[in-house]
């Protein structure tokens, strides 16, 4: 009797040895697998946003060069309507018009928006159908953009001399494309401030991202003041050069 307890508490010990090793295995199993989870959910979501940043920092780029076309045109279009007022003017107002000869050659990174067309991971990543409908949006207006103002204005501009005369100046529309480029300007912020708020991205946000992505560019205010010097001794050789030309012309 002794031996028959004896050797049924020495089974039920070795049962719930058994068990206690069973459950132990159990946990430690849903604690690998469970914590693989939620890191790869980690990874999953930090990959999503980081790529969602990369986006509305892109756009954000871009809206700042066509904002740049529009301080630019708006200023090249009063200037023209100054000297179709006052043709006395136009020297005086020539180194605006240099400016917007400048504005054709704006170029936008292409890098992000090729990454999101051609790669499908990239749908994958976001998960998101109505942001891609409206990234898409966003290059498709980029691209518009860059064939209605840019590239035409650029073949107004070659050949016209607006910088060069009167008659020059006026052979370009300056006020039409100061238009186009300000439409152009509000579909792009319209697209991207719906962007951030389906996306929930702050302005905050934004500034953060592109503070730690962006290329900083040193001395960007000694460039502008660099620049502005040398159109001002551009004009200032140029008037010599001309009453040089002229002096001999009446030499003749």
């Amino acid at each position: 009797m002794k031996k028959s307890i004896k050797n049924s508490l020495s089974s039920n010990e070795g049962l719930k040895q058994f068990l206690l090793s069973l459950i132990a295995t159990t946990v430690s199993i849903i604690l690998t697998f469970g914590t693989s989870a939620v890191i790869e959910h980690h990874h999953k979501e930090k990959d999503k946003r980081e790529m969602v940043m990369m986006i509305i920092y892109d756009f954000d780029k871009t809206i700042e060069q066509v904002q740049y076309a529009d301080s630019v045109f708006y200023e090249s279009y009063k200037a023209q309507l100054e000297v179709a007022l006052h043709p006395e003017s136009f020297d005086s107002l020539r180194s605006c018009f240099i400016s917007t000869v400048m504005i054709p050659y704006i170029e936008f990174a292409e890098t992000t928006e090729k990454i999101f067309s051609t790669n499908i991971e990239t749908f994958n990543t976001i998960g998101n159908v109505g942001f891609v409908q409206e990234v898409s949006a966003f290059y498709n207006a980029r691209r518009f953009y860059q064939e209605t103002v840019l590239d035409e204005f650029k073949k107004e501009v070659i050949g016209s001399a607006i910088t060069m005369s009167i008659e020059g100046l006026f052979s370009v529309d300056i006020p039409m494309y100061y238009v186009y480029n300000k439409q152009c300007l509000m579909e792009m912020q319209k697209i991207c401030n719906r962007c951030m708020r389906m996306m929930k991205v702050s302005k905050e946000e934004l500034k953060e991202f592109s503070y730690q992505h962006s290329v900083l560019e040193d001395n960007s205010e000694d460039d502008d003041e660099v620049y502005d010097q040398g159109v001002q001794e551009y004009l200032e050789a140029e008037r010599i050069i001309r009453q040089a030309k002229m002096k001999l012309e009446q030499e003749k």
